[in-house]
């Protein structure tokens, strides 16, 4: 798994078992971060056209196969199959368009294993937003609570409405423009928010965001970098402020959002929540989050905080293996639910 904030590559090595109910454990996990030259290569992908990209494609699934190959000697483990999400380069639902590089035929070859991947291509060509997918693991494996939150480089959201439906949706960009906005104080990241703690809100600049067109538009609904370029930036950089400014505001317009969406719903009085993501360990950001918010926050294990993603879509790949339902419908705003994913076998 590779998230839109570049941290770096998640492996994860997990396991599954149904009774009358799906458990998850995650055994091994690494975080494998990025030389800056993947980083380049990785933020730079995006002003390549869709259809010329097979180069990076490949070397990327090189990258993530030997990465593997590396984790799995190192934990004496031989997996039954690789999932993997790949990095989205491209992501505009509406133009039919996602692209994740990190070619599962080439991880194949040189892993010699099974793997699943390109799990969203499917779900975009049935009219779906191809995104976010992780809301039926949510159900399945994290049913105890209304709300499952992740905090990458995007919030996103997932809970059941008044008919039991799974509902999801992308709230707001959160890493990706925090951790842009450190650079600028040659950090990778405000680290525990210490530096959006300084800043004071500008008023202007946090009704501006919020007034963005896209949090008043109906799910299903996702976000991508084409957007953040085209739409958060602009107006994020249309106040001439301090950076630190920019920090505090951002950090108050993401609790906004969020609290915004787990104070709508639900008649019980503290909902729980279940957050997990990079974003957690901002510890300025949850506090505003807490703060908003009418929930009852919950965190899970270490490993699941930093891993859940990678442990998704494993769980995602292992639906696919059995030929399940592993994409929702009333989540992506597709024709049908349906089976995602290509798989690359060795026979």
């Amino acid at each position: 798994m590779s998230g839109t904030s570049l941290d770096g590559l998640d492996i994860a090595y997990c396991e599954f078992e149904k009774n009358n109910k799906w458990k998850y454990k995650i055994i091994h996990a690494k975080t494998i971060i990025y030389t800056k030259e993947w980083k380049k290569k990785l933020s730079a992908a995006y002003k390549r056209r869709p259809n010329d990209v097979s180069d990076i494609d490949n070397a990327f699934g090189a990258f993530i196969a030997n990465e593997v190959l590396k984790f799995t000697k190192r934990q004496k483990i031989k997996p039954d199959f690789i999932s993997s999400h790949g990095h989205t380069v491209f992501h505009e639902p509406d133009n039919g368009i996602t692209v994740q590089i990190g070619s599962g035929q080439v991880i194949s070859a040189l892993c010699k294993l099974p793997v699943v991947c390109d799990f969203r291509s499917g779900d975009v060509a049935m009219g779906g937003q191809g995104a976010p997918l992780v809301p039926l693991v949510d159900r399945l494996l994290f049913s105890e609570y209304e709300y499952c939150l992740n905090l990458g480089g995007f919030a996103n959201i997932s809970y059941n409405d008044s008919r039991g439906k799974r509902v999801a949706f992308d709230v707001c960009p959160v890493n990706i423009v925090l951790n842009r906005l450190a650079n600028h104080f040659r950090k990778e990241f405000d680290r525990s928010g210490n530096i959006a703690s300084q800043g004071k809100i500008n008023d202007n600049l946090l009704k501006k965001l919020n007034s963005l067109s896209f949090y008043s538009s109906n799910p299903p609904k996702s976000l991508g970098r084409e957007w953040m370029e085209k739409t958060f930036l602009p107006a994020l950089h249309f106040f001439d402020i301090s950076v630190k400014d920019k920090l505090r505001t951002v950090v108050e317009h993401v609790a906004i959002q969020v609290s915004l969406i787990v104070n709508l719903h639900f008649k019980v009085d503290r909902k729980k929540i279940l957050i997990t993501g990079g974003g957690v360990y901002n510890r300025f950001l949850m506090k505003r989050i807490v703060s908003h918010a009418n929930a009852n926050v919950a965190l899970p294990d270490d490993k699941t905080i930093q891993f859940k993603e990678a442990m998704a879509f494993s769980f995602l790949g292992v639906l696919r293996m059995r030929n399940e339902v592993n994409i929702l419908k009333s989540v992506t705003g597709a024709k049908k639910d349906s089976s995602g994913g290509k798989i690359y076998d060795l026979d």
